[in-house]
């Protein structure tokens, strides 16, 4: 069991910054932190649920969906069991619920399916 926390969400004017923070507790027995790479998604209103940013994706260290390249940065922080997504010059078709989703299949592709574990989400609203 994995439990996800997300926070850092909030009301932003257009071109400002946020940070999201998503800190994982690990409840499986003979795992760890490590064992999981956790993802960010969003989903706006009236629209489908996509893959923002994500690490360890195939063979590239990165993977961000067109729309935030050069805007938003994913890190992780072992340490601190925590991903952070740092979103500048923020949109307003950025506005969302971002969430933030843990999965055990490695550093492949992955789909939503082989995600195991989402957090509640934390929404973002970027006024224009």
């Amino acid at each position: 069991q994995v439990q996800l926390v997300e926070s850092g969400g909030g009301l932003v004017q257009a071109g400002d910054s946020l940070r999201l923070s998503c800190t994982a507790s690990v409840r499986t027995r003979g795992r760890t932190f490590t064992d999981y790479t956790i993802d960010w998604f969003r989903q706006a209103p009236g629209k489908e649920r996509e893959l923002v940013a994500a690490l360890n994706w195939g063979y590239i260290n990165t993977y961000y969906t067109d729309s935030v390249k050069g805007r938003f940065t994913i890190s992780r922080e072992n340490a601190k069991n925590t991903v952070y997504l740092q979103m500048n010059s923020l949109k307003a078709e950025d506005t969302a619920v971002y969430t933030c989703a843990a999965s055990s299949v490695g550093a492949r592709v992955r789909q939503t399916n082989d995600y195991d574990f989402w957090g509640q989400g934390t929404r973002v609203t970027v006024s224009s």
